[in-house]
């Protein structure tokens, strides 16, 4: 310990990694150390994971990432299929699907895909009929699509509480319910008390303008509030994927880079100014229930407004019912989540001696929140490097699925191997039929 007052707190109180936040980003880190033999601790104002970790779509999207995020997410997915297996949650390695809905939406498909060829992995270029194939949506919309291998989906709202239990039985300590008031090194205040650590990580998302304000300020952190809704809808076939559309090939920067990206962004804004005026990601991804998960729109403020336009509800309706061969559809759910967002896709610094600040701060912490925790606390503290998982697991980091040759080709594209949390129903494609009456 560096800090004197440090050395006053009881044995119980003293660890080797403090974690400030129990989302994914935390999670991540305190899996990092415990699988390293480190005594941790998790601390959380709330009494379980509510934040943006439990509010998105649950949808692993690292294909459609470059640069430090697409090595985030790729170290990210094998530990995500690791804690799947051990924690008991379901998870899919189903890919991605992009339905192109018009002739420049298929011509960014194809630059991407001859950006990076098929045999490094890259993007299968797919027919109408092979996109109507392994999702619902209307023939006569679909121009053409892809499909984006080695993505994977999850239920947020059953992952990560999941993780939480599985952890303190690998013996991470949680404090939920206890606010942190400061952080410095080798110490963490609280309002129930002292907790002395060598290490400290703080993983607090947007709430860093809170516990580290100049941080946040020098980063230029801010709020990204998104709407999203789950329905029940009638659909003939199940969605073998999450879905993105062509609103979403504009945000992502494996896409948003190329160019033919620009074209497709003034066309998009100029037909439909109310969709854009929403900041609009229009994707899709169905539960194991069988209801499908509908969003998002985007605003960002230092604190948004947390009134939700019914009319961001309305698009999100009616651009469904248009993509898909959809009966009737019914209303479930409605949420506000939120999420940091920056200039920078990261924020990493080591605010103090081995205290260190990590957040995503795009929306894609679920993608790379895992591995952003792996790589850096790793580099930051000089964590050697682990002898797999807490339980005798072997390293994880980077690696595949052992169910990967589980899977089966359909139109050449592979159907979801199923890992972990069983469905009770009946499935097909790893997707229960129930709810859709």
């Amino acid at each position: 310990m560096t800090d004197g007052k440090a050395m006053t707190t009881s044995a119980n109180d003293r660890f080797d990694v403090a974690i400030v936040g129990s989302g994914i980003v935390g999670l991540g880190a305190a899996y990092a150390a415990v699988r390293r033999g480190l005594r941790v601790v998790v601390v959380d104002r709330t009494d379980r994971p509510v934040g943006a970790t439990i509010r998105n779509f649950g949808h692993l999207c690292i294909g459609a990432q470059d640069g430090p995020a697409r090595a985030y997410g790729e170290a990210s997915r094998g530990i995500w299929l690791r804690l799947a297996a051990d924690a008991g949650f379901w998870a899919r390695e189903s890919g991605t699907l992009v339905v192109a809905r018009a002739d420049d939406e298929r011509a960014l498909l194809e630059e991407a895909a001859q950006a990076e060829g098929e045999a490094s992995g890259g993007i299968r270029l797919l027919s109408p009929a092979e996109v109507t194939g392994l999702a619902p949506v209307r023939p006569e919309v679909v121009r053409g699509g892809a499909h984006v291998p080695g993505d994977l989906q999850v239920n947020p709202r059953e992952a990560a509480g999941a993780i939480v239990r599985h952890f303190a039985a690998l013996g991470v300590e949680f404090r939920f319910r206890t606010a942190v008031t400061a952080v410095r090194t080798g110490l963490v205040q609280t309002t129930r008390g002292d907790i002395a650590a060598e290490d400290v990580v703080v993983a607090v998302n947007h709430d860093v303008d809170q516990l580290l304000p100049e941080v946040a300020e020098r980063a230029g952190v801010v709020r990204c509030a998104l709407d999203m809704m789950r329905v029940s809808a009638d659909l003939p076939s199940p969605l073998q994927a999450p879905l993105l559309t062509g609103w979403s090939l504009v945000r992502y920067r494996r896409f948003a880079g190329l160019g033919t990206a620009t074209a497709l962004r003034e066309r998009l804004h100029a037909e439909r100014p109310e969709l854009a005026a929403l900041d609009l990601n229009q994707m899709y991804a169905q539960l194991p229930d069988g209801t499908l998960l509908l969003g998002d729109s985007h605003h960002k403020a230092v604190q948004p407004d947390p009134f939700q336009p019914e009319a961001g509800f309305d698009a999100f309706l009616t651009e469904a019912r248009e993509l898909f061969d959809v009966g009737g559809m019914r209303v479930l759910e409605r949420w506000q989540g939120v999420y940091a967002a920056a200039g920078e896709e990261f924020l990493i610094e080591e605010v103090a001696p081995r205290v260190l600040a990590l957040a995503a701060t795009t929306g894609i912490g679920m993608t790379t929140g895992l591995g952003l925790a792996e790589i850096e606390t790793a580099r930051v503290f000089g964590w050697g490097a682990s002898t797999g998982s807490a339980t005798g697991s072997a390293e994880v980091i980077g690696a595949g699925s052992a169910d990967a040759d589980a899977s089966t080709a359909v139109s050449g594209v592979q159907t979801p191997a199923i890992v972990g949390g069983a469905a009770t129903t009946a499935d097909v494609g790893g997707i229960a039929q129930e709810e859709n009456a």
